[in-house]
């Protein structure tokens, strides 16, 4: 696990600041990520960098890598599972290795394979490497987007890194507000790839290959979930036949034993996982996901399971009793940490001096507690990120159930009887409060799918937007905010809404909000986090089946709860899902109230010029007496404050945010 960093120029000749001091400072940035030691390599127009946490091969697993005649040269950032088996065919193919590193087997897969490359392995990856002889760069990111990868061309250079403060070290590169962006983050809560918040960096997508050659930079997708029951192999594993679990679902064996093969693919995925040099744990919430992670776990571990959760002092927030019963029923070793609101809040101005691009899911905060706590211990955890998304866990699927039904009641009693009803509901602080729930849904169901969908998760509509932001930004942005999700759809396989919205949260919300969350406070503290339901052959498996066997009537996950069911205690499994949330509303009305209102001051937002003062004066007012609750989207705009103020010039305003 590391950072990843360089350039290479977009013409074989020498450029400015291509230097060995400037990649070097590059890497010192993200020294975080790879506190254990740093790799720099360079030629005339190509430089690689990375930041070491070493994991696996302690002592000769150094990087860059290279092929037996140094013509090919790779820096990697992730884990390879499946490295030792791919390690053992090439050998017999004739490679010749001189570590026990997984990235090691990048340029030998290279050589035999060329862009193919990667339908061979099985991990969390962003990679560069470059091919000497054809002068040629490829840079990748793993299919899930597990870890990052941003790029931009600049001053004729293509300048990559795994975060955006590394690139801002390169003194080619310049922070400048993309606002198209803005806008999506102010819809999505972050802010979906290809673009970022900066103006002219770029994410690579999960799933994609970037390839430079003779000047040209091409970007592909090289793998794809398929929802019909022949779908692809996207790789093969010791003791997993993909295929003939693929087959279950084609021969229509029983839900049962498909539960049954369902648990098999788990615990491999999860044994896989487990390998590591160093001390290990489980990220335990007491959720079904984390919980099945654990489950497995003790069954492949040769010592006892360390399990990891923390506690909130607010009652609806808090999950660590169920925590606590699933490590007792594991016997594993189970360590608790409580976050109180004086933690919590003095973090926020902390965390706005690292996370470089605006994201407001809440849990970042306890993510980051988690992660600090856990690396006392053990330097890799595995977590349950992956199964909301992979099994229709999310109350949004069975809310398009819903949806469907509501837009067949008469307009009249929609908009006369219900809505008025509901948006008069008595307005609660507590975690998904009911309230809460029915107000977005009855906001949201006039929309497309696609729109009301992302409605739902996020913080300010297209309607809502059009008060929010200035003049001058409605003006020069486009107001076509869901348009790259709608023509996301247009290569996915599956035949219902309801998959298609798991399609997207893949390759949106779960690459640029869950796992861009997990990366950046884990790696924040040198942790490794590692995600077993996210191995492609569960994905690919999970999403061959019935949706039925996924969510059955307002049931999600119905055939994981089946699979694991001999594994964990009853009332686990049939808890509702709950989410890793914090406080908010309450702590904008007490701990963080003047952060907030310095932050969002009407002078300051009008220098600013990207928000309306009076709107968001509004907006706090109606808050702070209770006649509403905005803490979503105040607490969005106070994210983005924090970004704004420590990553953007401080000449920076309304003139140069074209």
């Amino acid at each position: 696990m590391c950072g990843i960093a360089g350039w290479a120029n977009l013409e074989n000749k020498p450029s400015q600041n291509h230097s060995e001091t400037v990649l070097h400072s590059m890497c010192e940035r993200m020294k975080h990520r790879g506190p254990d030691s740093e790799g720099l390599w360079l030629d005339e127009s190509v430089a690689l960098g990375m930041r070491r946490l070493s994991i696996i091969d302690l002592h000769t697993g150094e990087q860059p890598v290279y092929s037996e005649d140094k013509q090919i040269v790779v820096v990697m950032n992730g884990e390879l599972y499946n490295f030792r088996e791919i390690r053992q065919d090439l050998k017999k193919r004739g490679h010749r290795f001189e570590t026990n590193t997984d990235t090691e087997i990048l340029p030998h897969l290279y050589e035999e394979y060329g862009e193919a490359m990667l339908e061979h392995i099985n991990g969390m990856f962003a990679f560069a490497l470059w091919d000497k002889n054809k002068r040629k760069l490829l840079i990748a990111r793993d299919r899930f987007g597990e870890k990052p990868l941003y790029y931009g061309v600049f001053d004729g250079k293509l300048i990559f890194a795994s975060e955006p403060k590394v690139l801002l070290e390169n003194p080619a590169v310049k922070a400048e507000i993309n606002t198209d962006a803005l806008r999506q983050y102010l819809s999505f809560d972050y802010v979906p790839a290809p673009a970022s918040i900066y103006k002219n960096i770029n994410k690579l997508p999960a799933a994609h290959l970037l390839t430079l050659e003779n000047g040209e930079v091409k970007t592909r997708r090289y793998w794809n979930l398929s929802w019909q029951k022949n779908g692809g192999n996207p790789c093969e594993s010791r003791g997993v036949d993909f295929d003939a679990l693929t087959d279950v679902r084609v021969s229509a064996l029983s839900f049962e034993n498909t539960a049954t093969d369902l648990r098999e693919l788990l615990a491999d995925a999860v044994r896989m996982r487990l390998v590591s040099d160093v001390p290990l744990g489980i990220l335990l919430s007491g959720g079904v996901d984390s919980s099945s992670v654990a489950a497995f776990a003790t069954q492949f571990s040769t010592e006892k399971v360390k399990t990891f959760s923390i506690g909130f002092e607010e009652d609806s927030f808090d999950e660590s009793k169920y925590a606590r019963q699933v490590a007792e029923h594991l016997s594993t070793e189970h360590y608790e940490d409580k976050l109180s609101v004086e933690t919590a809040a003095d973090l926020i101005s902390e965390i706005g001096t690292w996370l470089d691009e605006p994201m407001s899911d809440g849990s970042l905060i306890p993510t980051f507690l988690l992660s600090r706590f856990v690396r006392k211990y053990v330097t890799v955890a595995l977590g349950g990120d992956g199964g909301d998304e992979i099994f229709a866990g999310y109350p949004m699927y069975f809310g398009h159930k819903m949806a469907r039904v509501y837009d067949r009641l008469p307009s009249f009693l929609r908009s006369g009887l219900i809505e008025p009803i509901v948006n008069n509901l008595p307005v609660s602080t507590k975690n998904l409060s009911f309230d809460y729930k029915a107000k977005r849904f009855v906001a949201a169901a006039k929309y497309d799918v696609v729109t009301r969908h992302h409605s739902w998760f996020g913080s300010f509509s297209i309607d809502a937007q059009r008060d929010l932001l200035s003049k001058e930004v409605l003006a020069q942005t486009s107001s076509d905010i869901y348009a790259d999700a709608k023509n996301l759809l247009k290569i996915c396989d599956a035949a219902n809404e309801i998959e298609q919205m798991q399609f997207l949260d893949m390759n949106f919300y779960l690459a640029e909000d869950i796992l861009t969350k997990v990366d950046r406070a884990s790696m924040a503290v040198s942790l490794e986090v590692r995600a077993p339901f996210l191995d492609p052959r569960v994905a690919q498996f999970a999403a061959s089946l019935p949706l039925e066997y996924k969510l059955k009537g307002s049931k999600g996950k119905y055939i994981l709860k089946k699979a694991v069911e001999p594994l964990l205690p009853r009332n686990i499994l049939q808890r509702p899902k709950k989410g890793f949330g914090i406080p908010i509303a309450e702590w904008l009305k007490g701990r963080l109230n003047p952060l907030m209102h310095d932050l969002l001051a009407p002078d300051r937002l009008k220098n600013q010029g990207l928000f309306d003062a009076e709107f968001v004066q509004k907006l706090i007012k109606e808050h702070e007496t209770g006649a509403a609750s905005h803490h979503k989207q105040l607490w969005t705009l106070l994210v983005f404050q924090l970004w704004y103020e420590n990553f953007m010039p401080v000449s920076n305003s309304s003139e140069n945010t074209q």
